[in-house]
This record gives C-alpha cells, sequence and structure tokens, in this order.
C-alpha cells in the first residue's frame, strides 16, 4: 500500500481559496473541487481569515517610530574613527608613492 502524501499549500493559495469561501458565491464542495482542498479545510481558512482581518488595520501607517539606538553620539564617534582612517590611509598612500 501506498501512504498518502500530506499536501502542503502556499498562503497565497490559503489566502485565496478563504476569500472566495467569504465571497459566498460558489459553495464550499465547488471550491474544494476547484482547488483540491477538502471542505474541512476550507472553512477552517474561512474562519481563520475572519478571525485575522481585523488585525490588518489595527496598525496606522504613518511616521516610524525613531531608532534610539543611534545616538548622536555614537554617530560622531563613527565619524572620528572614519577621519583617523582616512587620514592614515592618505598618509599611508603618500609614503608608498615617495617610496616608489
Amino acid at each position: 500500500m501506498t501512504e498518502a502524501k500530506r499536501k502542503n499549500f502556499t498562503g497565497n493559495l490559503e489566502a485565496k481559496v478563504a476569500l472566495e469561501a467569504i465571497r459566498g458565491i460558489k459553495t464550499v464542495n465547488e471550491i474544494g473541487q476547484e482547488f483540491g482542498v477538502h471542505s474541512t479545510q476550507i472553512g477552517l481558512w474561512k474562519k481563520e481569515l475572519q478571525k485575522q482581518a481585523s488585525h490588518l488595520f489595527d496598525t496606522k501607517l504613518g511616521p516610524r517610530p525613531v531608532d534610539l539606538s543611534i545616538s548622536p553620539e555614537r554617530l560622531y564617534s563613527v565619524i572620528g574613527r572614519l577621519k583617523m582612517e582616512l587620514g592614515w590611509l592618505k598618509k599611508s598612500l603618500e609614503s608608498a608613492d615617495r617610496s616608489a
């Protein structure tokens, strides 16, 4: 006997099937035949979509919160380090040109 493999559905397909079920144009059995999904699974996806739909609109779009981990002192220290490295590289290049 061969064992039936478990089907893995993408999130895109799950959302598509759940939206089709919510629309109510087709019956759950028709949707199941069209997409190759069991009617019980369609019902679960439909309930999940209805439950999660309210969370889509909870967050408000607007300015992103300021990242406090980037402080001005830290930025100035990075600038100072880069200036020192640049000075060292310029001196190294000048001394390499003189010796060549």
